[in-house]
């Protein structure tokens, strides 16, 4: 796990996931890549090793139905330990807060927010999903503004 970590914080990424010999490393914010790899290798997912800057519940949801087996993160939200621990997932984390905040600092992650409805993480895919489509569409949006 150290050189993962250890990867995550000097290149600078986001993610970092292990799986056997291959590691992939990703670099959007929030959910986007984990949510991806979900949707297009989930057997890279199943027992694979993975560091993030910041976990949240939806991102622990992800996991959790993907199989991962161990987790170190810098921030953990109490909601997403609990899913994680509760999904049989061995976590480790620098810092745990109530909640994750959203990236301007003003409220509560919209992600986490949504989340709140369930702690079932077969139940909360589908607002992870519909969440990832509404940001999607609103920066193809504002591509087509700028442009």
């Amino acid at each position: 796990m150290e050189e993962l970590i250890r990867l995550l914080n000097e290149g600078g990424y986001s993610c970092v996931v292990r799986h056997g010999e291959e590691t992939r490393t990703f670099s959007r914010r929030g959910v986007a890549d984990l949510y991806d790899l979900y949707r297009s290798d989930r057997d890279f997912l199943k027992g694979a090793w993975l560091a993030d800057k910041v976990i949240g519940k939806g991102a622990a949801a992800l996991m959790v139905l993907g199989g991962v087996a161990r987790v170190w993160t810098r921030v953990i939200s109490t909601p997403a330990l609990t899913l994680l621990r509760n999904g049989g997932v061995e976590v480790a984390f620098a810092e745990e807060v109530p909640c994750i905040i959203n990236r301007t600092r003003t409220g509560r992650c919209p992600l986490e927010t949504l989340c709140d409805v369930s702690d079932n993480p077969v139940a909360l895919y589908p607002v992870i999903e519909g969440f990832v489509s509404r940001m999607r569409e609103a920066a193809e949006k504002e591509k087509a503004i700028v442009k």
